[in-house]
């Protein structure tokens, strides 16, 4: 056979050697090559290949094949799968020596690029960042590293443009306006000419829209599309917030006529095949303001072998959002819900998220059941997955839980509280089994907003994670580490949540500030999440106890989600994916529909999503766990800013809790609001700041502020617009030192030095 009648055969082929090719073609009537193969063809080639190349490469004769193939082209290089060069001709990112993924600009001017296959992040100098902004997708060239060390890039192209809106105040000064982003990560003023200001008028608080990116020496420009109102009306923090990190957050008409459109009870034909659980006495446990409940817990204790048999059972969303829907479509943008301090944006309308999909007490719901055997070590020893249909006994609340475990009589309906008492025991060996492991275990420091009268702040609280709170995580844990293993065991590709293991300079770092503090950290240049944990439980008693796990938590990487399983350093586990909830989080609504198919024993070449697909959607939900986080907290800067408004000229005690070479940043006693002594309001000094130590020290006079210190402190101004809280010292630090025989003041030291290189790095880029 010739050379040219083979490879006629093989393109001819391309459907056998296509493993995603039965899915392609359920969904579309003439299939095209998938992703996957494409990508395939592509690695294997000596070169970059172009349209037609592709085209002749896989026999594609139908113009509607080959007009499907370009779209689908564009649309892998869109999303950072392909790099097309100067020719036109495609090759993958690893060969073409780029890498693509999310910018993530810094008020200060530089940035960084967060690529879709995880860490390290890229910095980019500001150069780099003239022609982008926050939250565009890019190509960098890894160039080198920067004097941190870290990897530093060049951009290549710009893929997409997803900073279409900015939202800020609009300013109007002789003639000229402009909005100033209210999101601190927009480093650019957007430009407004006179005609495109749609009537807002100075001052006041406005969405705009980009016709023209940022260039290499202009600004961006834009037109005023939504005025939002003046800038201190009630509830103005969250609309501000919701559309400068553009969270969506209107549901269209397709979705709602969806959502409308499923019956509002669990219908008979719906319960065929699953397990009836309506009589086994499981309950929800939540916070008090919870709205939506998608997980419920009960254990009995096994006779004779000893153990417990723990029923986890989560809202089975997956039988009410299919695939290919508005309903998934709107998800699958949104990753997950989005929680402001009185208020919320769900994933799912509320039909479902606080409707169907909530176990509400007393009515029939449908769920997703993991069931696991406990033996009395905590160690879980066997576990089954099931369709099932549950009816909730009781909506319980955190704290009366908490209490009715603690003895204190009628926090808990006297039905549930012997099956409450045998899940606290099944809790105990877990947590007990978690500290064998070496989980870390860190002490959060949440804190809640409570309003009063014309939402104007009352108070801000500390809310404290009592045993309630801590069964709920054990019980979810464990059925999400089952979860795992399930899929990981048939090869199915599924969206693991990684926490990988800290990067070799942070650890470095840390060793060297615990060197400092008389203390070490265990293990090698690797440590393992054991030799955190040991660390921790050493400083348990140790007044700076909050320092020190401060810089541990600095140290550790971000958990994101991934197709490759390599397992949660921090909970010490090789597999772990979240399964427990999808009324909230994507991610889990595919797993759990990754569950089902391996439930009905369907074939896993057939499953919906390849290993590809699961990567790209665990980018996405990345991002959005991370757009998420950023608007909620600049949500309660601002509410903690106006607050604090009115608090100008008081002093407070307070804590260090940051160190910067342009500042102290200092956590108010009793308010849990962070303000900032700029170095250059502190005594008549030159402050240096010690990066290993994390503190400043004077030049002159030795004076030191570390990380920990007690500071008495007064309130000077508060800037609304950019989120700041100035502070200065308003007596002796309790806790500050001096170091002997400090260097006397230097003739270069009058004229610059640290002072004004800190001043330099504090100052807000206009």
């Amino acid at each position: 056979m010739s050379m040219k009648r083979k490879n006629k055969q093989e393109n001819n082929d391309w459907r056998g050697q296509d493993p995603a090719y039965k899915a392609e073609s359920e969904r579309y009537a003439d299939p095209i090559p998938s992703r996957q193969l494409i990508l395939d063809r592509l690695e294997k080639h000596a070169g970059p290949l172009t349209l037609d190349d592709l085209i002749g490469s896989f026999a594609l004769t139908k113009l509607d094949q080959q007009s499907a193939l370009e779209k689908r082209l564009a649309a892998m290089v869109r999303q950072g799968e392909l790099v097309q060069n100067r020719i036109g001709a495609f090759g993958p990112l690893g060969k073409m020596n780029a890498v693509a993924g999310t910018v993530q600009a810094h008020r200060d001017g530089f940035g960084f690029l967060v690529p879709d296959t995880g860490p390290p992040d890229i910095f980019l100098p500001p150069r780099q960042m003239r022609e982008l902004m926050n939250g565009d997708r890019a190509l960098v060239r890894i160039t080198g590293t920067d004097f941190k060390g870290r990897p530093e890039g060049s951009v290549v192209e710009v893929l997409t443009r997803t900073s279409r809106q900015v939202v800020g105040r609009l300013h109007i000064e002789q003639g000229a306006s402009y909005v100033i982003p209210d999101n601190q990560r927009v480093q650019q003023d957007l430009l407004i000419p006179p005609d495109m200001r749609s009537g807002a008028k100075h001052g006041q608080m406005v969405v705009a829209e980009i016709t023209a990116p940022p260039g290499h020496r202009t600004l961006p420009v834009g037109k005023v599309i939504e005025i939002l109102g003046e800038h201190l009306a009630p509830g103005m923090e969250i609309e501000a917030a919701i559309r400068a990190h553009n969270l969506p957050h209107v549901f269209g008409d397709d979705v709602l006529r969806e959502a409308e459109a499923i019956p509002n009870t669990v219908q008979p034909q719906q319960l065929e095949g699953r397990v009836d659980l309506r009589k086994l006495g499981l309950v929800t446990i939540d916070g008090a303001d919870s709205r939506d409940f998608d997980d419920a817990v009960h254990a009995r204790k096994v006779r004779f072998t000893g153990g417990w048999l723990l029923t986890v059972a989560i809202a089975d969303v997956a039988a009410y959002v299919r695939p290919g829907t508005a309903l998934d479509r709107e998800a699958t943008e949104r990753g997950n819900s989005v929680y402001f301090p009185d208020r919320a944006i769900p994933m799912l309308p509320e039909k479902l998220s606080n409707g169907l999909c909530s176990l509400n007490p007393n009515v029939d719901r449908l769920c997703m059941v993991c069931e696991l055997r406990v033996n009395s070590s905590g160690e879980v020893t066997k576990s089954r997955f099931f369709e099932g249909v549950m009816n909730s006994d009781a909506r319980l609340v955190y704290d009366d839980v908490a209490a009715a475990l603690g003895g204190e009589a009628g926090r808990v309906p006297d039905k549930v509280l012997p099956a409450l008492k045998v899940l606290d025991d099944c809790f105990a060996a877990l947590l007990a089994a978690r500290e064998r492991r070496g989980a870390i275990d860190f002490e959060s420091s949440e804190t809640k907003i409570v309003f009063g009268a014309d939402r104007k702040i009352e108070r801000i609280v500390a809310v404290q994670r009592n045993r309630a709170h801590r069964l709920i995580e054990e019980c979810m844990i464990a059925a999400n580490v089952e979860a795992a293993k399930f899929v990981a065991k048939h090869k199915l590709p599924a969206p693991y949540r990684i926490h990988e293991k800290p990067d070799a300079m942070k650890v470095q770092a840390l060793r060297e500030f615990l060197q400092a503090q008389g203390l070490k950290l265990g293990g090698s240049e690797r440590p393992e999440a054991m030799d955190y944990a040991k660390l921790m439980a050493r400083c348990k008693d140790k007044p700076n106890r909050s320092l020190i796990q401060t810089v541990m938590l600095r140290s550790l990487m971000q958990a994101r989600y991934s197709a490759d399983n390599n397992g949660h350093f921090g909970l010490a586990l090789e597999h772990y994916a979240h399964f427990t909830s999808p009324i909230r989080r994507y991610p889990d609504l595919v797993l759990h529909r990754g569950l089902k198919h391996l439930i009905r024993r369907a074939k896993v070449s057939d499953f919906l999503y390849s290993a590809a697909d699961i990567e790209r959607q665990g980018a996405h939900c990345s991002m959005t766990e991370r757009r998420a986080d950023d608007a909620t907290r600049d949500a309660v800067v601002w509410l903690k800013c106006e607050y604090m408004s009115d608090r100008v000229g008081e002093e407070f005690d307070g804590v260090v809790s940051g160190v910067a070479p342009f500042g102290l940043f200092v956590e108010l006693g009793g308010l849990h609001v962070d303000g900032l002594i700029h170095v250059s309001s502190l005594s008549n000094d030159y402050y240096k700041f010690e990066q290993r130590h994390h503190r400043l020290i004077g030049e002159r006079t030795g004076r030191v502020f570390n990380l920990g210190d007690t500071v008495r402190v007064k309130v000077v101004r508060v800037n609304l617009d950019e989120r700041k809280i100035d502070l200065e010292i308003a007596g002796s630090p309790k806790s500050s030192s001096t170091i002997k025989g400090a260097p006397t003041e230097s003739r270069q030291n009058q004229r610059g030095g640290p002072q004004r290189s800190g001043q330099q790095q504090g100052k807000k880029r206009r």
